[in-house]
């Protein structure tokens, strides 16, 4: 068992992110000392903590991690993974599109004052 600092220094989770985890039922500690309300990680609690801060990092939502976790199976995690895949595609296309526009409109106002 594992205290939340060291379980927060072995995942890179902070002692925030696992309390609020633990608030949203996302991922609850193994084990709460009832005398002290201490709370303990278990070794099982490490591949869930390491998923959580990967989807994070690929930017889905509170309740997206949530669905996931859901499905303990993780049957449907790859089908998520390639649809926020696309979703970030998507999103690199729009922001391109933007930068272009962007371009073009301070070279049209260049060409207006030339």
């Amino acid at each position: 068992m594992h205290k939340v600092s060291e379980f927060s220094e072995m995942t890179g989770l902070s002692k925030e992110t696992l309390r609020y985890y633990a608030e949203v039922k996302l991922l609850e500690p193994a084990y709460i000392d009832q005398k002290n309300n201490y709370r303990y990680y278990d070794d099982g609690s490490y591949f869930l903590a390491i998923l959580l801060g990967k989807l994070r990092r690929f930017g889905f939502s509170i309740q997206e991690m949530i669905s996931v976790m859901e499905d303990e199976s993780f049957e449907n995690l790859e089908v998520l993974l390639l649809e926020k895949r696309e979703k970030i595609q998507m999103q690199i296309k729009d922001l391109k599109l933007q930068i272009k526009e962007i371009d073009d409109f301070v070279e049209s106002g260049k060409e207006k004052n030339e």
